[in-house]
């Protein structure tokens, strides 16, 4: 008989496959929000390879807001970005986090697995999920590990195993886009200097290599024209030797491979981002090259989106149609960054066709409008859901410092227990007894809405605003003036308030 997974009530357990950064934030978003979680990785343990070693401001933002930054570890960040190869100036971004973070993927990962675990989510590695039924009562899924066969069911499912993802195949959902047409291989290397080169491009190809502070260099190249290799496996470093002599001309056999790979310029999107009672996230959602670490960022930021809407309704609060709002908001957005990610390829990787082009937009990135324009759109600053009456509405909530009764706050840490906020900045309190205050609206919703009575500061985001209702996820949901209707707002976000 196989192994049952258990120790949380099916109706509102979720099943998470793939504990990459994705899957592990998706899990620790959902134990905030109530809900039982079971993660199963195909895995026995963790790469230790870093695919990913870049976190954008939103990111950053995201982590802050559930109080995650410090557990990253010391790094400093910088301000050199790029959009196709071409210098980008990231530190003029706004927010409290203008630039990037070279954080390894496996340091990343490592942090979420503990804060997701200590939250409670149940993590099982070495599972490889073999089949997939849904129906209107709940999932279940089977897998295969070292114990013998693994059954798990839930209330929900969620792929985010990935752009080979099984589970997008199991639960039939197509994708939509382009193929691959072109590759870069990328290796981590020990034991050699290799020159640093930023985006160069030589006669036959593009050539990078960044030198981290533990010795080991990042290589990555492609080499003009030549299409993208059909693969049933990762590369080998000889590959990566013989390219990188051909477009630099220089000899790197000498040095130790700590892993290779190639990735490629594919860009496909999910055609939905759910199907019933399964949902997608990270690359088994959108698949796209890792320009400006983009797909890493793209996949955590769809998990915070997610996780609060899906706590929601797994455990019975949600409003109708809120889990819909998840493809609603997060398709959208994933178009616009394949769409960005398409003309970086075309830049970065093409050959001397492109070179008018590339000389275009050195010139147009030296205007900083142009050039905070797409920092913004790189970093995730510039994602707004919906369009509102005041323009806060359905942006992020940019950090602003907050004085209450009981002391100093901000709006980022009244977001770490990952519930709705209601700040109001009007100056009254709620004992004053007016039935149509933003405190005495809300305080039906208390059960899921935090009201704090703040004062701003004068400069800021919030100076010209009498109140605001903040998501878990940090998007504004309403504002006062200008907002429309709070009651509507509550509703919409967090349903109606209990009756019992």
């Amino acid at each position: 008989m196989p192994e049952t997974a258990s120790g949380t009530d099916p109706d509102t357990r979720v099943i998470v496959v793939g504990a990459g950064p994705v899957g592990l934030m998706l899990a620790g978003e959902l134990r905030l929000g109530g809900a039982g979680v079971v993660v199963l990785e195909r895995l026995p343990e963790p790469t230790g390879e870093s695919r990913a070693s870049q976190l954008n401001s939103r990111t950053m933002e995201v982590l802050d807001q559930r109080g995650l930054v410090e557990a990253l570890g010391g790094t400093e960040p910088t301000g050199r970005g790029h959009f196709g190869g071409l210098a980008l100036d990231a530190s003029r971004l706004p927010g409290r986090y203008p630039g990037y973070w070279k954080i390894p993927q496996f340091r990343t990962e490592a942090m979420l697995e503990a804060w997701a675990a200590g939250l409670g989510a149940d993590i099982r590695r070495g599972q490889e999920v073999r089949t997939l039924a849904a129906g209107a009562g709940g999932v279940e899924v089977t897998a295969d590990g070292p114990g013998g066969p693994l059954r798990a069911s839930g209330s929900y499912l969620v792929g985010c195993d990935g752009a080979d993802s099984t589970v997008r195949r199991l639960a039939g959902i197509g994708t939509r886009g382009t193929p691959a047409s072109r590759e870069l291989l990328r290796a981590d290397v020990a034991g050699l200097e290799i020159p640093d080169r930023r985006f160069e491009r030589f006669a036959n190809g593009l050539a990078i290599a960044a030198r981290r502070g533990d010795g080991v260099t990042r290589v990555m190249l492609h080499e003009f024209g030549r299409p993208a290799a059909r693969r049933a496996g990762p590369p080998g470093f000889a590959d990566v030797v013989s390219g990188w002599a051909r477009i630099t001309g220089e000899d790197i056999a000498a040095g130790t491979p700590i892993w290779v790979d190639a990735f490629d310029d594919a860009s496909l999107q999910a055609a939905r981002y759910r199907e019933g009672r399964v949902l997608l996230a990270g690359d088994a959602a959108h698949v796209q090259l890792p320009a400006g670490g983009q797909a890493l960022n793209l996949g955590l930021q769809d998990a915070a989106n997610l996780g609060w809407k899906l706590a929601a309704q797994a455990c019975g609060r949600a409003p109708a149609g809120l889990l819909d709002t998840y493809h609603d908001e997060r398709h959208p957005v994933g178009e616009q960054v394949l769409a960005n990610v398409r003309a970086q390829a075309h830049l970065l990787l093409g050959g001397r066709e492109v070179e008018p082009m590339r000389a275009v937009m050195r010139e147009m990135l030296a205007l900083p409008e142009c050039n905070d324009r797409l920092a913004a759109m790189v970093g995730g600053l510039d994602v707004r859901y919906g369009d509102g009456g005041h323009p806060l509405d359905g942006t992020r909530m940019p950090h602003c410092e907050l004085m209450t009764g009981s002391g100093r706050t901000s709006t980022t840490r009244l977001l770490r227990p990952a519930r709705g906020v209601l700040v109001d900045l009007s100056g009254e309190d709620a004992s004053t007894g007016d039935p149509e205050s933003p405190q005495a609206i809300a305080a039906p919703w208390g059960d899921r809405v935090r009201v704090v009575l703040a004062k701003a500061a004068s400069e800021g985001p919030l100076r010209d605003v009498d109140a605001v209702l903040l998501r878990p996820d940090g998007h504004v949901a309403w504002t006062a003036p200008g907002g429309g209707d709070l009651r509507g707002a509550l509703n919409r976000w967090f349903a109606p308030p209990s009756t019992t």
